[in-house]
């Protein structure tokens, strides 16, 4: 038998990608080499775990207990917030009916007339909903109120503009309409719905915003406006926070939002920082 020791020696197993590199900038599955015509083994097992857990962040339930307790000590809350649910009793019933999702049960309904009943206005209702992922929920919740409420105060303290704020409340089975619902029973001029989004293989903890002026029952998503992916490897908390004020007071402002309402919070980036004359505007951007 010929000795191919020291051929084999020479060939790996695994033919490394020279994209690798490029993996510190991104979560996304690049530069993963080969084996063969293959996957490397590391690569395929890191893949199914991070199938494994997008389906545990569908189907694991809301804490919602705990996240009360949470939210009530991190924001010292007089009031704790407001249990509710949607119209889908189970997850098996969520998955499959997203309209019960949308609506919430006549308990729940009933739980937010009475809350409701001494007519006072409200203007942002914040309401906390499960949505498609439950852990981003569970861990993003406290540290993203935080940032906002920090945020508040500061604009209360530099502008002198009240923010009254509805009671929190915490939708489990829920979906993104859900909200219009809430701010709609609590007399609120807008709604800010936080979610669980649709877990991807790289993020089963995002967390999305949306924005909605002058809330009611069957709205259409482009009365909303959105921000994503909110998580320690997504967009921080803090920075979330100061981009959805610029929303929220560009929107009480001129009584609108979705896609009449721009996302200006990175015109300093697209626009240039000078300010002089000799800037150049965003096209993009109507004033």
């Amino acid at each position: 038998m010929p000795d191919t020791g020291a051929n084999e020696a020479q060939v790996p197993f695994v033919v490394e990608n020279p994209w690798e590199r490029l993996q510190a900038f991104t979560d996304a599955r690049i530069g993963l080499g080969r084996a063969g015509v293959s996957l490397p083994t590391r690569q395929l097992l890191a893949f199914q775990l991070a199938h494994a857990q997008a389906q545990d962040a569908v189907h694991c339930p809301l804490d919602s207990d705990a996240l009360a307790s949470q939210l009530t000590n991190t924001l010292s809350l007089t009031v704790p917030p407001l249990r509710l649910h949607s119209h889908a009793l189970d997850r098996a019933m969520y998955l499959q009916r997203p309209d019960y999702g949308r609506r919430l049960n006549d308990d729940s309904r009933a739980r937010l007339q009475t809350a409701a009943m001494d007519g006072q206005r409200f203007d942002l209702a914040v309401v906390i909903v499960d949505g498609l992922s439950a852990r981003a929920v569970q861990q993003n919740s406290a540290p993203f109120l935080a940032a906002l409420y920090h945020a508040i105060q500061q604009d209360q303290s530099d502008s002198e503009d009240v923010w009254r704020l509805a009671p929190l409340t915490i939708v489990e089975q829920g979906r993104v309409a859900v909200g219009d619902e809430v701010g709609d029973l609590l007399n609120a001029d807008a709604v800010l719905v936080m979610i669980g989004e649709r877990p991807g293989l790289s993020s089963p903890d995002s967390l999305g915003l949306y924005m909605t002026w002058a809330p009611e029952p069957g709205l259409k998503d482009d009365r909303r406006n959105c921000i994503s992916n909110v998580r320690p490897a997504g967009l921080s908390s803090e920075e979330a926070a100061r981009r959805l004020m610029l929303l929220l007071k560009e929107a009480r402002q001129r009584r609108l939002s979705g896609v009449q309402l721009k996302d200006r919070s990175e015109d300093s980036v697209l626009e240039g920082e000078s300010g002089g004359s000799g800037s150049t505007r965003n096209f993009l951007v109507a004033d």
